[in-house]
């Protein structure tokens, strides 16, 4: 499974999902899908504005956790 951590990225920051899509100019159902880890599917573009716009690498956006076979 795939962990996003744009929600805390932004809480810390105190930012709201208008203002990361007007700054990152990525499309607002494009951060809400990520900061509601709904998105199945993520383009490369997002990630790197994203990484850019938070000063972060992709591991500290993104996190890979190992979930039990079921």
């Amino acid at each position: 499974m795939i962990k996003c951590h744009l929600s805390r990225l932004m809480g810390e920051r105190k930012l709201k999902i208008s203002d990361v899509a007007r700054d990152t100019g990525l499309h607002r159902n494009t951060v809400s899908l990520l900061y509601q880890e709904t998105a199945t599917r993520v383009d490369l573009d997002a990630i790197d504005a994203l990484c850019r716009y938070f000063n972060v690498p992709v591991g500290e956006l993104f996190e890979h956790i190992d979930t039990p076979a079921s």
